[in-house]
């Protein structure tokens, strides 16, 4: 089984917000993938997929973003899933909008949700797709700024990354991590 973990923060107002990119890209493997309704359980919402084939668990953590450990790990540790087999989404201010970048480990660049999955599970060796939100403008703190919405073109950019990024996170299931970084980085 593979495990796909989108990164974000819950609620309404995070809904949008540049932060949640990786809950973004979930909900269109979900509707696109998903076998049923999403079910809360390992501190997350959690939808079985058919990826191409590969019986897959998508997850999307409820805790904020610098607790998402905590959910990381319930789920990869109940299912016992291998490094190999976990695919964390998230969102890097040091790529471009739109911008997909798939590693299959090393650190968190400053992501809190992926430096406290990092924690949580005592390594830095498993995948990741990381998706360009841009780099906060001058005078622009930077929680702030993930925390922001998505210019009008910005958001028809993300709109197209985050079909990418679904397609992508398929391939990784079906074809692994380095071929996908041959393909998408």
């Amino acid at each position: 089984m593979k495990l796909v973990v989108g990164l974000g923060n819950p609620g309404r107002r995070y809904r949008g917000t540049r932060h949640n990119v990786g809950f973004a890209v979930l909900a269109e493997l979900a509707q696109r993938f998903g076998c049923g309704a999403a079910k809360s359980k390992f501190h997350g919402e959690v939808v079985e997929a058919d990826l191409d084939g590969r019986k897959a668990l998508l997850l999307s953590p409820t805790t904020f973003m610098n607790n998402s450990g905590t959910s990381v790990q319930e789920a990869k540790n109940f299912y016992k899933v291998p490094n190999e087999d976990l695919l964390v989404l998230c969102d890097d201010l040091n790529l471009p909008v739109g911008k997909l970048r798939f590693r299959p480990g090393g650190s968190s660049g400053g992501q809190k949700g992926l430096e406290d999955t990092v924690r949580r599970l005592g390594t830095e060796d498993f995948p990741r797709l990381r998706i360009g939100i841009g780099w906060a403008p001058e005078g622009w703190d930077w929680a702030d700024y993930v925390l922001s919405k998505f210019t009008k073109q910005e958001a028809a950019e993300m709109e197209q990354a985050v079909c990418e990024a679904a397609d992508a996170v398929v391939v990784w299931a079906c074809e692994g991590i380095d071929f996908c970084m041959n393909q998408y980085n």
